[in-house]
C-alpha cells in the first residue's frame, strides 16, 4: 500500500490525536479495510473492527450495525460520492476523522489504475466542517498539518507550509 512513500508523519500526528480524544477502553469501528494504521491503533491498545470492503456510498449496513463506542475514518470520506449518508448512518456518538485538505495548487488526485483510488472530493476545512454540522456532528477539537516532499520545485516548497491534512473529534449533537 505504501511503498514508495510510508506516511510517518501522517500517522504518528493521528495516533496523537486519537490518543488525545479517544480512551483504549472505547470500542472503533474504522471505515475502511484493514489498513497499516488500523494495525498501528491495535498496537496502541485500542480494540478496532474494520468495514469489509463494500462500497459504503451504497451500504451503510456495517455502519448502522455497529455496536462500537466510536467511529473513525481516516482519508475515507474524500473518496465517496455521498458522504453526508454515510456520517448520517453512524450510529456511534463520537467520530475522529481525517481529510485531506484541497490544494490550490494541485489537482485531486487519481489514480490511473485503481478506480477506489480516487478523490471524489478534496475538501477545504470549513466545508468539511459544515458538513460534519449539517449531518449531526458537533466539532470538539481540530488540527492541521503540512506533507512536505523532498522534491524539487514550485509545488514541493508550497507543501512545506501549506497544510494537507486536517482531523477532527466530533461528538453526536
Amino acid at each position: 500500500m505504501y511503498e514508495k512513500n510510508y506516511p510517518n508523519k501522517r500517522f504518528e500526528l493521528t495516533i496523537q490525536f486519537l490518543q488525545k480524544h479517544i480512551s483504549n477502553s472505547e470500542t472503533i469501528l474504522d471505515l475502511g479495510v484493514v489498513n497499516p494504521f488500523t494495525k498501528i491503533m491495535q498496537e496502541n491498545g485500542y480494540s478496532v473492527k474494520n468495514t469489509l470492503g463494500e462500497d459504503i456510498d451504497l451500504d451503510t449496513s456495517t455502519i448502522e450495525n455497529s455496536k462500537t463506542d466510536v467511529v473513525t475514518a481516516f482519508e475515507i470520506f474524500e473518496h465517496l460520492l455521498s458522504p453526508f449518508t454515510v456520517l448520517q448512518s453512524i450510529k456511534a456518538n463520537k467520530l475522529v476523522a481525517s481529510v485531506p485538505l484541497k490544494l490550490w495548487f494541485s489537482s485531486a488526485y487519481r489514480s490511473k489504475t485503481d478506480m477506489l483510488d480516487r478523490h471524489y472530493h478534496e475538501f477545504e476545512d470549513w466545508q468539511f466542517d459544515w458538513l460534519l454540522e449539517k449531518a449531526g456532528w458537533k466539532i470538539i477539537d481540530s488540527k492541521k498539518w503540512t506533507n512536505p516532499v523532498k522534491k524539487i520545485g514550485i509545488r514541493p516548497i508550497l507543501r512545506w507550509f501549506t497544510p494537507r491534512y486536517y482531523i477532527i473529534y466530533a461528538e453526536r449533537v
